[in-house]
């Protein structure tokens, strides 16, 4: 079964693939295809034939992050009513095997995603980047607990506070990723096709035990930065970052206190 639209739908087997599939815009990710993410997300845990997830992007890139587009008509949405939190506790929760297959830009959520990813992969040519105080925002999807975990506060304030671009192999040195592969795709196919194979209750139990020790504080951080993040989004700080985005100019935070 092959679904396209801007997320296309693809069943191999006992792997689910889901493709983010907007190449003109690097796969900018809008309400509606949060909203399908979640759907099949929700859909793929309930489903006993699908043993494994993998999310992919088309056109060279894995997504460039939020449409702020979206953002902007989306500002005075509740957390519970947002798309963008369905799908990150859609996927916090995922009880079995995801894996995602990175090319080209990686950007916010992009790059924060992985991090609940149980497998991640990325082509050499990979760009991460998280650039949230940049648009006057904060960090999300609980990127201020597992970054100064996995590389230390130093290299975590560069990343999230400067949002300095950083490379596939410095990924993968951080473990944001598994490994630099020419084929991330492939590489993501061949091990999903291992853990297909696999017994799937017992796969299921070793993520959820790998994951319980941090499961709280998962919880309680992310609520704090939904929190400061709604707040982020309704300020003039976020509203002049998005209109110099539009603009197609630097934002210019001088009056700010």
């Amino acid at each position: 079964m092959t679904e396209t639209g801007e997320i296309a739908v693809e069943r191999r087997g006992a792997v689910l693939e889901l493709m983010l599939n907007r190449p003109e815009r690097k796969n900018a990710l809008n309400f509606a295809m949060y909203s399908r993410l979640t759907e099949e997300l929700t859909q793929a845990a309930r489903d006993p034939q699908v043993r494994v997830v993998i999310l992919h992007g088309a056109g060279g890139s894995f997504t460039s992050g939020n449409d702020l587009q979206d953002f902007a008509r989306g500002l005075n949405l509740s957390p519970e009513d947002s798309p963008i939190v369905q799908f990150m506790l859609a996927l916090r929760d995922f009880p079995k095997p995801f894996i995602a297959a990175v090319t080209g830009v990686a950007v916010g959520i992009g790059t924060t995603l992985l991090l609940h990813s149980d497998f991640a992969y990325a082509s050499p040519a990979s760009e991460f980047r998280t650039p949230f105080a940049q648009l006057g925002l904060c960090p999300e999807y609980a990127a201020s607990l597992f970054l100064p975990r996995l590389v230390g506060h130093r290299k975590a304030n560069e990343w999230l506070m400067l949002g300095k671009t950083f490379n596939a192999q410095q990924a993968a040195e951080a473990g944001v990723i598994n490994e630099v592969v020419e084929d991330p795709l492939a590489t993501a196919r061949k091990v999903a096709e291992q853990i297909t194979q696999m017994a799937p209750a017992a796969v299921r139990a070793t993520k959820a035990l790998l994951r319980q020790p941090v499961a709280d504080d998962v919880r309680q951080i992310m609520e704090e930065e939904i929190r400061v993040f709604s707040e982020r989004l309704r300020s003039p700080e976020f509203a002049e970052a998005a209109a110099a985005f539009f603009e197609k100019r630097a934002p210019d935070f001088s009056r700010f206190e």
